[in-house]
């Protein structure tokens, strides 16, 4: 029993107790090879362990990974990923939707808070966006807010994306993300360290979250309060040798504080994505560079580009959220002349409308 390769993989995945650390720890104890056949042919140890897991789980994993074409990669395999392998407390297995060669690909991880703010959302994107168009696949956690931005964000430019889950690949969670899985699977992949079945239980994130800082060359925090998990994944990231990177935010933001206390504690302050790629000492092609300058150059030249009404209503938005009745009242034009100036600039891109109905600024001239 247990004796093909794929069974053993499977029953593997459903051992808790035999982790990657353990596996390690068996073979160094008695000589055996780091690879699963050999350490369930001469472990009395692990082969107890792996007989134990119950035969219909594993019939039901095989019918699983097999029907949706779902990739294995143990500890003791060429294709685990390398900088994941060499984290304190690597999963011993991975499950995957979509081709594992992409987990060994350079990737930075993007997370932040699941209620960003207009700007932190469009921060995402365009960092995701940016970095993935220079060679870095961009991993998060499928969340919404961040997570999702920086996913969506790199999809909209045919870019690699990776998604690590808090729960097996077939309870994909949030649920309303499932279309949004299966277009990672596609473009990247979906992974878990969780077998078929498993929900996305409260104990599983921070287990997730080590995957995610683990799996990266560096750790980028867009938007976060004070007490987010991904402060916990940045802390995670520094303890397994990561760069850590932070968008820094307005003072009045709570979705800010995190970010500034990162900063505090030694990340680096970022504002665009040339910071990352320089500190990173990953290089991207001049044209690409010239690309990120000519979108900044664009979105500038289309507020220059508006009448003098506009800009005295951005002015009076500055850099802080603000309601329309404090608008009209800061502006001294007719509640319909605001109402519809701020529809303008929404389509634009230039301004968002935060839940509670503040309006916060998104974009800004060379001159404010």
């Amino acid at each position: 029993m247990h004796r093909d390769p794929l069974d053993l993989q499977l029953a593997l995945g459903r051992s808790p107790k035999l982790t990657a650390a353990a596996l390690r720890a068996i073979c160094a104890n008695t000589g055996i090879p780091l690879n699963l056949q050999a350490l369930y042919e001469h472990s009395q140890l692990a082969r107890t362990v792996l007989r134990a897991a119950d035969p219909a789980d594993i019939a039901s994993d095989r019918d699983f990974i097999e029907r949706e074409g779902i990739s294995l990669l143990d500890v003791t395999c060429a294709a685990y990923p390398p900088l994941l392998a060499q984290i304190p407390d690597p999963p011993a297995l991975l499950y995957v939707q979509g081709n594992p060669a992409n987990l060994r690909a350079p990737q930075l991880a993007m997370v932040g808070t699941r209620t960003p703010s207009p700007s932190g959302r469009r921060t995402a994107r365009d960092f995701a966006g940016q970095l993935s168009r220079v060679g870095l696949t961009i991993t998060s956690g499928l969340a919404v807010g961040i997570d999702a931005a920086s996913h969506e964000g790199t999809l909209a430019g045919g870019a690699r994306t990776i998604a690590v889950l808090g729960s097996g690949l077939d309870q994909i969670y949030p649920r309303e993300h499932v279309g949004l899985a299966l277009r990672i699977a596609k473009a990247g992949a979906v992974v878990s360290e969780f077998p078929p079945g498993s929900p996305p239980l409260k104990h599983h994130f921070p287990r997730r979250n080590r995957i995610i800082s683990g799996l990266c060359i560096g750790l980028l925090v867009v938007e976060a309060a004070r007490d987010s998990g991904s402060l916990i994944t940045a802390r995670l990231a520094g303890e397994q040798g990561r760069e850590v990177f932070a968008i820094p935010g307005s003072i009045q933001n709570p979705m800010a504080r995190g970010c500034h206390a990162l900063i505090r504690a030694g990340a680096k302050l970022v504002e665009e994505a040339a910071d990352v790629l320089e500190e990173l000492k990953f290089t991207a092609p001049k044209q690409v560079l010239m690309e990120f300058q000519n979108d900044r150059a664009e979105a500038r030249a289309r507020l220059c580009a508006l009448d003098k009404d506009y800009k005295i209503l951005l002015d009076a938005l500055g850099f802080e959220s603000a309601s329309f009745d404090v608008l009209v009242t800061r502006t001294g034009f007719p509640s319909q002349s605001v109402a519809s100036m701020l529809l303008i600039l929404e389509l634009e891109g230039a301004v968002g409308l935060q839940a509670g109905g503040q309006y916060v600024r998104l974009l800004q001239s060379d001159h404010g």
